[in-house]
């Protein structure tokens, strides 16, 4: 499965999915046997994949920074990942580890949620070990935006669908996210959309059933959608004006307490 580039929490959970993900990996936790890291100095069409499933011990990267492994690691959008050395975002890296069929066997075992929090701990020990990543963990009072209803309200239906489905993709210039399930599915939204705004989205719709959502729009930073040669008159728009257009919803400014993970030093990958 590859994850661009381009890809948190409300603040009733984030304080137990944040002591989770920023602990230190217990002891018992497997690791990688072989790790091969190298510096990627020929891509140059600008992508950066992330190549893991997370019920087999493989995990592959192409050209993608050691911020964005962090950030990958701890499940924590860049904008709480604070300090780091001048290429901590700009060095970019091929990483290819893997472990023996014993972790393979352990990781087919787990249900899915449980196999991607494993693979999430083995990076960070393989971060430890091949980058010396010494991090703690703050909370500081940081910029935020606040999910609450647009007026008219919620324009989406509750879904009976089982299991949980969280897709974030780009095709044509036009970025799109689909939650669906949990028994929170804006808690998954706040998530993905705090991936792509930089910010802590906190949930202040009071909805809290499980639904089915679908967001579209054009990233600001990319050019425009086209058609036939020209501007597509139909593209979605921003993820902001997408937001209220499409879900009834609405991202407002604010700012509150943020848990962050701090960098307290980080090298250059040991040798092969």
């Amino acid at each position: 499965m590859a994850i661009r580039r381009n890809l948190v929490l409300t603040i009733a959970s984030i304080a137990l999915a944040a002591s989770a993900a920023l602990a230190q990996a217990p002891a018992a936790t497997p690791s990688f046997d072989v790790a091969s890291i190298r510096q990627n100095t020929t891509s140059t069409d600008g992508h950066n994949h992330i190549y893991n499933d997370h019920s087999e011990s493989h995990f592959r990267t192409v050209n993608v920074s050691l911020k964005d492994l962090v950030q990958y690691a701890y499940s924590l959008p860049k904008s709480q990942i604070l300090g780091g050395a001048p290429w901590f975002d700009t060095t970019m890296f091929d990483i290819d580890a893997k472990s023996d069929a014993t972790v393979d066997a352990q990781l087919k075992a787990l249900p899915d949620v449980e196999a991607s929090q494993q693979k999430k701990l083995m990076l960070q020990v393989l971060l430890a070990d091949r980058f010396q990543l010494k991090t703690h963990q703050e909370t500081r009072e940081l910029p935020e935006f606040n999910l609450v209803l647009a007026k008219g309200g919620p324009k989406f239906k509750p879904s009976d669908a089982n299991g949980t489905t969280i897709s974030v993709n780009t095709g044509g210039g036009i970025q799109r996210i689909h939650v669906q399930g949990s028994d929170n599915t804006i808690e998954l939204l706040d998530r993905e959309l705090a991936q792509q705004v930089g910010r802590v989205v906190v949930d202040k719709t009071g909805i809290d059933a499980r639904y089915d959502l679908t967001l579209r729009w054009t990233p600001d930073d990319r050019p425009a959608p086209m058609l036939n040669g020209a501007p597509d008159p139909n593209a979605p728009p921003d993820i902001f004006t997408a937001i209220q257009e499409q879900l009834g919803l609405k991202l407002e400014p604010g700012k509150g307490p943020v848990p962050v993970l701090v960098i307290d030093y980080v090298a250059m990958p040991s040798e092969n």
